[in-house]
């Protein structure tokens, strides 16, 4: 009996001292040995390894890349702008023991360090860019300033920055308004000057169209009246031929026009002596023309006087 409880007794010190002896190292972890509160070695690898039973302890750091959301914060741009700017940063921990001598044991004590550090390089960098950088495709140039800053102030903890991002970038609030103000009257001011030159354009095509319709209508008005001028000319040589061709029909047929004018309306009187030359085609009862000697007959003009009333 007293054999068994030994045994037993045995076995159960050989299983607490495997235990607090051996211990394994996932790939996501990485490890540090320290006896009576100092550090001893570093374990990178994964799998099984061991230590000094009871004197000495393993503390895990996480080999993965770990998150740090930064507080929004109020930050002063190069030209005097205000932006709260809310950030976030992205570390991991590359040497295990610096980071347990600066920091201690827990990934907690990083976060105030890397929210001062975080904080004074966004204030140094965008201390120094205006409001359209920081908005415009700038930002990724700034964010890799940041980011080295950050980075080199956080090697001395034993931890590498991988990326800081700003993830809002908001005007404050008593800041909104005038600044969509001034948005507002900016585009107003846009609009009245694209206006102004698309009237100024279109002043110049109408002044352009007018010019060139009054001078096609000149051109034209000018053809019109050489081309009448020509037919006239032709109308009077046609004619003049005509007359030097038979005198005494050209006469007969112009008395004949002057009959068809003057007696056309019906009510017209005419003041003149039977004996007048207008009426000698009415005299001859042989039908035979007989014009002055001479002279061409020119029908004198009718005087046109209102019908009178009978009798």
């Amino acid at each position: 009996m007293n054999r068994t409880i030994a045994a037993i007794a045995a076995l159960a010190v050989i299983v607490v001292t495997a235990a607090s002896t051996l211990f394994t190292v996932q790939q996501t972890q990485q490890v540090l040995i320290t006896q009576f509160g100092q550090p001893i070695r570093v374990i990178n690898e994964p799998g099984l390894h061991y230590k000094l039973p009871f004197i000495q302890s393993v503390i895990t750091f996480d080999r993965r890349l770990l998150d740090f959301d930064a507080p929004g914060e109020e930050v002063i741009l190069g030209d005097q702008r205000r932006l709260i700017v809310d950030s976030f940063t992205r570390y991991r921990i590359t040497d295990p023991l610096e980071f347990y001598r600066t920091v201690g044991a827990t990934e907690g004590g990083i976060r105030g360090r890397l929210n001062s550090i975080v904080s004074s390089s966004l204030r140094r960098v965008l201390g120094n860019e205006p409001l359209l950088s920081v908005l415009s495709t700038d930002r990724t140039r700034i964010m890799g300033e940041i980011r080295n800053q950050v980075n080199t102030e956080a090697r001395q903890f034993g931890i590498e920055v991988v990326d800081v991002r700003i993830r809002r970038a908001d005007l404050p609030e008593e800041n909104t308004q005038a600044i969509l103000s001034r948005m507002q009257s900016e585009r107003e001011r846009v609009a009245r000057e694209a206006r102004a030159e698309g009237a100024e354009i279109g002043q110049r095509v109408r002044a352009g169209a007018e010019r060139e319709r009054t001078v096609l209508i000149a051109e034209a008005q000018a053809q019109s009246d050489i081309l009448r001028g020509q037919g006239e000319q032709e109308a009077i040589r046609i004619v003049a031929e005509a007359f030097s061709k038979d005198l005494d029909f050209f006469q007969f047929w112009r008395s004949m026009q002057a009959y068809r004018e003057a007696f056309s309306e019906g009510n017209t009187r005419m003041v003149m002596t039977p004996e007048s030359e207008f009426f000698r085609f009415f005299r001859d009862s042989g039908g035979r023309l007989q014009p002055l000697p001479g002279t061409p007959v020119t029908p004198p003009t009718p005087t046109t006087a209102p019908a009178a009333t009978p009798q």
